[in-house]
């Protein structure tokens, strides 16, 4: 039976490309998680070129392979916030010392069909990241991050991706227990800060990978 999934999203793809290009993202398609952990080791690092390199806690970043591929990256100064060694003291100075890097790689919750990318942090680092700080910013993002519009991110995050992230990260929430937000109190909540980034400035500051298979959360 012929592949009739992998053609429909390379449309859906394109659409989207088009839409994020017109809000002044930089945007690559890419056929799967090798093809983009090719494109941004091989081609937007020799681009960017840049001395320090830091990264969220992006699972997406994590199954691309990048993340073993660039932790010990020669000739780079790598702040890595993923390192299981640090305390989480040290995690927190790491991520703060991040957003002066020339590289920041992280994922998104979400990509609306409109072209912007909508994404809820419990820290915050990762969209401090895409707003303001890293010279650059590279977004990996799987064809499941594509939604429809603001209500449908919405609704994607907070009853899908965020208790699916507290399960990973073991948070004592309520989601964490029942699957399901409760629009909580816990100490240990994950969804505090919601951003909306219309535009990337200055244009293509922001590169966005669209990656054609489902990754992440």
């Amino acid at each position: 039976m012929p592949d009739s999934i992998t053609p429909f999203w390379n449309l859906r793809l394109e659409a989207v490309k088009e839409t994020l290009e017109r809000n002044h993202f930089e945007v690559h398609i890419t056929a799967d998680r090798q093809a983009a952990a090719a494109l941004v080791s091989d081609a937007l690092l020799l681009q960017i070129a840049p001395q320090t390199l830091s990264w969220g806690g992006s699972k997406t970043f994590v199954q691309t392979g990048l993340y073993d591929r660039l932790k010990n990256q020669a000739g780079i100064t790598v702040l890595d916030t993923l390192d299981p060694t640090l305390t989480n003291d040290e995690k927190l100075e790491r991520r703060r010392q991040a957003l002066l890097t020339d590289l920041f790689i992280t994922g998104t919750n979400a990509i609306t069909t409109s072209g912007h990318l909508i994404n809820l942090d419990m820290i915050g680092n990762r969209i401090a990241a895409l707003t303001f700080g890293p010279r650059n910013v590279v977004v990996l993002a799987g064809r499941n991050k594509v939604v429809a519009d603001l209500e449908a991110a919405w609704e994607r995050i907070k009853a899908y991706a965020a208790p699916v992230n507290s399960m990973r990260l073991g948070m004592k929430t309520p989601c964490a227990a029942t699957g399901v937000c409760h629009d909580c109190t816990s100490p240990q909540r994950i969804c505090n800060t919601w951003t909306i980034t219309e535009k990337s400035f200055p244009k293509g500051r922001v590169r966005v990978v669209l990656i054609n298979e489902d990754l992440g959360f």
